[in-house]
């Protein structure tokens, strides 16, 4: 085991590669609890009956969809990075396919299987893998620390210490909030582990935050252990049903909308997540991500079960980045995080009690360490500055990963050509500045 995961060659261990996989769990816990209620539209009453899925199905279908995704990453890429239901795509999914278009949830399944049975072949004929090569290293840098920002900014977020401002957008909490004291007392406990260097400094801050919450009655102490794992039986193959019966609802403009949607978003969220994970990680091999194929394709097949199983958009998860600060290294602690979620199946009442409050403090310091690729950027370079600074500060601005990444692709080429260093960027470049300016004007 340890051979086939190269431990030795990343300097790791069994202890730190189970303390990285459940910090990446705990850390991402959170999408058992929020996809469900997404999906399910359970905030929005008043609908027809159709229009809502079943909550326990979609919890059991966003486990084993994760667990198959961030297994398949741990094997195949030998990457810890964990899977899961991607959250905006989630929200795509609920809101705008469902609730907007009109469109049945069992043809917004069947678009996100089909995205995932373009995403397999892509994968396997090595197109992701090659576009993803062509990106420049200093806009894989930028995609790190812009990844870091936006996963502060939701940290700051959940824990309601950053909160919505009519006048000015965004503004500061109320700090005397016991849960977002909490969340602070967290931080600090946090912090102190860091600078001191103890390792798995974000897993225990957790455990410690935790235990702090339920003393104060911030967090609920869990009023049993195992439960009863709901039946998948409502959304199981609902996906693969539209394609059988009635394909004819497949040919319209707006199911094309969808499909492409997912495949953007996803494609690209995917590549920022697994080039930033990888570089905080120290995987990265002259700008060029090792294995990428392996990675897409898992990140392709975990789409592809979990429309099968009734779950939104499959797809790699920064909180990654948080298993890798507690020292994760290899795909053996995306393995344990599999394991973990599905476990998780039996234990729900258990894992009710983690609160974003919690979980918040992780993802700050997260932020911390990934901004650190800041300063393999040649700032001095105006012609790489500008699209690198475009993709940093859109992401936490447009609140989308994939957004920050196609504002900044689009001003690259424009200043590599007016610098004169045409021939330097790649073909694929091009392409893909067509390709993010046809998705800001037609999508």
């Amino acid at each position: 085991m340890k051979k086939y995961f190269q431990f030795d060659e990343l300097g790791t261990n069994y202890r730190s590669e189970i303390i990285g996989g459940f910090t990446t769990f705990l850390a991402m816990a959170y999408i058992l609890v929020v996809n469900p209620m997404t999906l399910s539209l359970e905030s929005v009453p008043g609908l027809p009956d159709f229009m809502y899925m079943d909550k326990g199905s979609v919890f059991t279908a966003t486990a084993i969809a994760a667990a198959i995704g961030s297994i398949l990453m741990g094997v195949l890429a030998k990457y810890p990075i964990a899977l899961a239901p991607g959250m905006g795509l989630n929200a795509f999914f609920a809101y705008t396919v469902v609730l907007k278009f009109g469109i049945p949830w069992q043809v917004a399944l069947t678009g996100v299987f089909v995205a995932g049975v373009i995403f397999i072949l892509l994968s396997l004929s090595g197109i992701r893998e090659t576009i993803i090569n062509a990106i420049p290293t200093e806009l894989k840098y930028a995609v790190g620390a812009g990844i870091g920002l936006f996963i502060t900014f939701v940290g700051l977020q959940n824990a309601k210490i950053i909160v919505k401002n009519d006048n000015v957008l965004v503004g500061l909490g109320d700090l005397t909030d016991p849960n977002i004291l909490l969340t602070i007392f967290g931080l600090l406990i946090t912090l102190i582990m860091m600078v001191k260097g103890i390792k798995g400094g974000i897993f225990y801050g957790m455990l410690i935050t935790s235990i702090v919450g339920m003393i104060f009655s911030l967090v609920p102490i869990p009023h049993g252990v195992v439960g009863k794992i709901p039946s998948m039986a409502p959304t199981f193959g609902a996906a693969l049903d539209p394609i059988i019966n009635n394909p004819s609802a497949l040919l319209t403009s707006q199911f094309l909308i969808v499909v492409l949607t997912f495949l953007f978003v996803n494609f690209f969220d995917t590549a920022g997540t697994l080039i930033s994970v990888a570089n905080q990680a120290g995987l990265m091999k002259e700008g060029k991500l090792p294995r990428a194929g392996k990675a897409l394709l898992a990140d392709a097949l975990a789409t592809t079960a979990g429309a099968v199983a009734g779950t939104s958009t499959t797809t790699s998860y920064v909180e990654s980045t948080a298993g890798v600060a507690a020292g994760a290294r290899s795909g053996f602690a995306a393995v344990v995080t599999g394991v973990l979620l599905l476990l998780s199946l039996f234990f729900y009442p258990v894992l009710s009690v983690i609160t974003s409050y919690v979980t918040a403090p992780a993802l700050i310091v997260v932020g911390v360490l990934m901004v650190s690729s800041l300063g393999n950027i040649q700032w001095t370079k105006f012609e790489t500055a500008v699209p690198a600074f475009f993709v940093i500060i859109a992401m936490p601005l447009t609140y989308s990963i994939a957004t920050g990444i196609a504002i900044g692709f689009l001003f690259y080429p424009i200043t590599m050509i007016v610098a004169g260093r045409v021939k330097e960027v790649h073909p694929i470049m091009y392409g893909l500045w067509a390709v993010f300016l046809g998705y800001f004007i037609f999508l």
